[in-house]
């Protein structure tokens, strides 16, 4: 393993001015550090070593391990594509490894970890998520190829100010973007404080993207395609509600994929973007196109009433181009309150009357 050490330009300064101060101010200073792995060389044992601030490098080919990562500001970066991390052939004695997922992002219980970045990498073939995060403040994934793990692709609970940009997600068991409060108990929504979801490519996954149960979150700019349904906002009773999202400018077509129906869903087929349970979103700008199937959830841009039985309310259907949806480019079968459509490009609606 090699290091380069970068001191930062705080601490170059505090050297220039040395001789007019007694202790320079970087003297207990961490220089920056980037830490090159090999295929073959642990990525943990790097990870293990790195401080704040230090990034991770791994350099092109396979790695087959679970990677915990809980240093704040760490980055863990490939050099594209080619970086690739697979699960190991002996199941390592960590809890990722136990959830069977590729690389963890975990904050302790009192504390978010703050400021990680995962970027330029492929995960592929765990059982659960290819990179999963759980109480963290800012985490960022960029440039991730997360293809054919078992539940998730790229996955987030109990988390706030995270970004998910420029990453593909593809062939996994459920969502290829799953951002949820929590999966493990019943509570009300979280507001994440700006999360953002933006330029993803999501294809050919059971759901292109889940939001469940968050508050205060972006979805823009992202291209889903072939999967069973694009993008699900999902609330339910508990409070407060989930909701004040906002969906825009994205490019949703031709998600009609067949899926078997579960305890929770019914079977899903040409569904764009769906809405149960959620309040104060809008949905604004997005192009939902070639959509077909026989779910109670088919349809461009649906409103559905949670199968809890919580209906959507005061949720802003506006500006989108919708063709092509079968049975209708906007359904809505929620008999919430102040649900509204406005200056949508559509011919088809149920009921009529909304395009």
């Amino acid at each position: 393993m090699t290091k380069y050490h970068i001191a930062s330009l705080a601490c170059a300064s505090a050297l220039a001015g040395a001789a007019l101060a007694t202790t320079p101010a970087c003297a207990t200073a961490h220089a920056q550090t980037t830490h090159e792995v090999q295929p073959g060389q642990s990525i943990q044992k790097a990870v293990d070593a790195a401080q704040p601030g230090d990034t991770i490098l791994l350099k092109s080919g396979i790695y087959r391990e679970n990677v915990t990562v809980s240093t704040p500001k760490l980055t863990l970066r490939g050099t594209g594509q080619g970086t690739v991390i697979q699960p190991p052939a002996k199941k390592a004695a960590s809890m990722c490894a136990e959830q069977g997922d590729g690389i963890c992002v975990m904050g302790a219980k009192a504390r978010n970890v703050e400021g990680v970045t995962i970027a330029d990498l492929t995960v592929t073939g765990f059982t659960r998520a290819g990179v999963f995060g759980m109480g963290t403040d800012g985490m960022t994934v960029n440039r991730v190829h997360a293809v054919k793990n078992g539940t998730w692709g790229i996955a987030q609970q109990q988390s706030v100010r995270g970004v998910f940009r420029e990453n593909y997600a593809m062939d996994n068991g459920d969502a290829g973007l799953f951002l949820a409060n929590t999966v493990t108990a019943e509570e009300g929504a979280q507001d994440t404080k700006g999360a953002r979801v933006e330029r993803n490519w999501l294809q050919n996954n059971r759901i292109g993207l889940t939001v469940r149960r968050l508050r205060n979150l972006t979805v823009a700019n992202n291209d889903v395609t072939g999967n069973c349904v694009g993008m699900f906002v999902v609330g339910d009773e508990n409070k407060p509600r989930a909701g004040a999202l906002t969906v825009q400018g994205n490019r949703v077509t031709q998600n009609n994929k067949s899926c078997p129906k579960t305890e929770r869903l019914p079977a899903l087929q040409g569904s764009g973007i769906v809405l149960t349970g959620a309040e104060d979103t809008l949905v604004t700008r997005n192009q939902v196109t070639d959509h077909s199937g026989k779910s109670p959830l088919s349809g461009g841009v649906v409103l559905f009433k949670s199968f809890v039985g919580v209906t959507s309310e005061r949720n802003r259907i506006h500006d989108n181009m919708l063709a092509n949806n079968a049975p209708a480019d906007l359904v809505n079968t929620d008999p919430g309150k102040g649900n509204t459509f406005s200056g949508n490009a559509c011919r088809v609606s149920q009921p009529s009357g909304m395009c």
